[in-house]
């Protein structure tokens, strides 16, 4: 019989889960026996007798729960403890960034693990249903405005009142990805006037009909992939944004960073003279933090105060989120595995003519 297992993560680093209850039961269907460790989903309220009543195996140790399954679901690359109990052979389905966990990677190769990296796949129609970069960075988006107006100390929508007017606040988003633009979507939504700026110029119209304005520079070059994605910009046009952002951050209340290169450092948008010219109460949430961050002085997981500014670095917010995430992650994770299944016996076929699993396979 097929089977799926999947081990729990770092809690502290990491509380989302990769089988569900309902992604679990679909599995199921789908004639795969499943395996978990004890405790698996305890810390989302999901108690180990749920999963046991729908025909999921508890097991007491990771080693157990690898030995027993021919495919593994993780967020995150398993630890290096994990790593050498992994079963040759096997497939690993998750998160495995190719570009910081390089070493990782070539261990599991000479195992003979077959890896899927979900961060590789193609922009197609057909990927949709599997995109967790896009799942994950909607919720990213959408918090981080929660985040960031919980924190600022001031009313966000206009507010008309007998003793006088509160002015709405200016949030300026840097990057109008998917992240980007569900944080546009939320702050306007909670009466912000919401500015974005992104190196994409397809990103303008996307940002206009969610009622936000786009900061265009003069002259500006198209800056992306074929893939969809940011690239880097030439040093002209660094130096245009800069002239224009400078300027734009001395009216902003709140800023929302989220522009990222993938497999590259985030690029520094927000330089520490810009910093500097910010009014005091000016507040940068930067998603971007754990890649180096959009903004000058950002530290993963620390408030930094420069001069009244508050620089607020975000190493992963969706642990904030881990219900809402896991329940999007581990569908994303499902369809990539309904995928991976021949459509007449259901059985495991790594087909390599189709262009998601040849995409995602990390060689």
């Amino acid at each position: 019989m097929k089977s799926i297992g999947s081990v729990k993560e770092n809690l502290d680093t990491e509380k989302r889960i990769s089988i569900t209850l309902e992604t679990a039961k679909k599995l199921i269907d789908l004639q795969f026996n499943i395996f978990i460790e004890k405790g698996y989903g305890e810390h989302l309220g999901i108690d180990d007798e749920e999963y046991k009543k729908i025909g999921i195996n508890l097991i007491s140790s990771p080693k157990e729960v690898f030995e027993k399954s021919n495919i593994l679901l993780q967020v995150e690359c398993p630890t290096s403890e994990n790593l050498n109990l992994i079963k040759d052979k096997s497939i690993l389905i998750g998160q495995i960034d190719p570009f910081s966990n390089s070493e990782s990677i070539k261990k599991l190769i000479k195992k003979e693990v077959k890896i899927f990296s979900l961060n590789l796949l193609p922009r197609i129609t057909r990927a949709q249903s599997m995109d967790v970069l896009s799942s994950q960075a909607n919720l990213a988006g959408y918090k981080a405005v929660i985040e960031s107006f919980s924190l600022f100390e001031k009313a966000i929508p206009m507010m008309m009142t007998a003793a006088g007017t509160v002015p709405p606040a200016k949030v300026l988003v840097i990057g109008a990805g998917v992240a980007g633009l569900q944080a546009i979507a939320t702050a306007k939504r909670m009466g912000a006037i919401v500015f974005a700026t992104d190196v994409r110029l397809a990103a303008k119209e996307q940002v206009e009909s969610l009622g936000g304005k786009f900061l265009t520079v003069e002259g500006s070059e198209n800056l992306e992939t074929d893939g969809g994605y940011a690239k880097e910009a030439s040093e002209e046009f660094k130096k245009k944004q800069e002239d224009l952002l400078s300027e734009t951050l001395k009216k902003i209340d709140i800023v929302i960073c989220t522009a990222l290169i993938p497999g590259k450092k985030a690029p520094l948008i927000i330089k520490e003279n810009m910093v500097r010219n910010m009014k005091a109460g000016t507040l940068i949430y930067d998603l971007a933090a754990a890649q180096g961050g959009n903004s000058a002085f950002t530290q993963v997981d620390k408030v930094i105060d420069k001069n009244g500014v508050k620089i607020i670095g975000e190493k992963n917010i969706l642990n904030k989120l881990p219900i809402s995430a896991s329940n999007l992650y581990a569908k994303n994770l499902f369809n990539f595995v309904l995928n991976l299944c021949d459509k007449e016996n259901k059985e495991i076929n790594i087909n390599l003519e189709d262009e998601i699993i040849k995409t995602t396979l990390v060689k």
